[in-house]
């Protein structure tokens, strides 16, 4: 599945898109699905996006595939040029089809992030993007994801903070069986962690030289703490 899509919801709120960053960890998916569910929106989960690609049955002979495939599975960004012309043409077909978009991520390079912009005002039109940043520290990243658990059958990540079951096998929501992504070891984690830090934080500041005020969330906060400052920004905008 490339994307969820939602129910939409009469909220009064214009089609927008919102772009939400922070660490692995961050809680970055976790918000991006409460906005779709309250706002009617389609989750662009970039890295699911792009896991869908790369194992694609389809093109899992491709030697672009081949590459993009060994870069995920060692923790590194994916080449964004690769990135930014799957995004792109995903972002069409979900504006296209009269969805509003959050992107959980996305844009994650300078690159990508001088090729997407532009794409999305376009579309939506600039004053109705917003940019968020979840600001949690390294050694919270790190914990967050040894601790992750993704059920199998929905896709489902368990917040282990707030659940009290040890060692959990069975997701609440549909009873899948849980698993621990290779994604989500102690080395591979410090690896995206760099990532994030040398490919992906410098994107705020070509974001910001374009206009867009990137509002810093305590990403450290319960996840529905967090949603109701993002919720209570994107209302007071309407």
């Amino acid at each position: 599945m490339e994307f969820s899509r939602p129910r939409p919801i009469s909220n009064g709120m214009k089609k927008i898109a919102v772009i939400i960053y922070g660490p692995p960890g961050g809680g970055k998916g976790t918000q991006a699905n409460l906005l779709a569910n309250k706002l009617g929106l389609i989750h662009f989960d970039t890295g699911k996006f792009l896991e869908s690609v790369i194992y694609d049955s389809d093109r899992k002979n491709n030697n672009v595939i081949k590459r993009e495939r060994k870069n995920f599975e060692t923790g590194k960004l994916m080449t964004p040029s690769f990135v930014a012309k799957e995004v792109m043409q995903a972002v069409n077909r979900i504006s296209k089809a009269g969805w509003g978009v959050v992107f959980s991520g996305s844009p994650r390079t300078v690159y990508e992030a001088q090729k997407l912009p532009p794409i999305l005002e376009k579309l939506y039109g600039k004053k109705n993007i917003f940019v968020f940043e979840l600001v949690v520290p390294a050694f919270y990243s790190i914990k967050r994801n040894s601790n992750r658990l993704v059920c199998s059958v929905c896709g489902y990540m368990l917040l282990s903070a707030f659940y009290p079951k040890v060692k959990p096998k069975y997701c609440p929501v549909c009873a899948g069986k849980f698993y621990k992504r290779t994604l989500d070891n102690p080395e591979t984690i410090k690896v995206r962690l760099g990532e994030y830090h040398e490919r992906t934080e410098p994107v705020f500041k070509v974001l910001g030289k374009r206009g867009y005020k990137i509002v810093k969330i305590d990403g450290k906060l319960p996840p529905f703490k967090v949603f109701q400052r993002i919720y209570g920004f994107l209302k007071n905008r309407r």
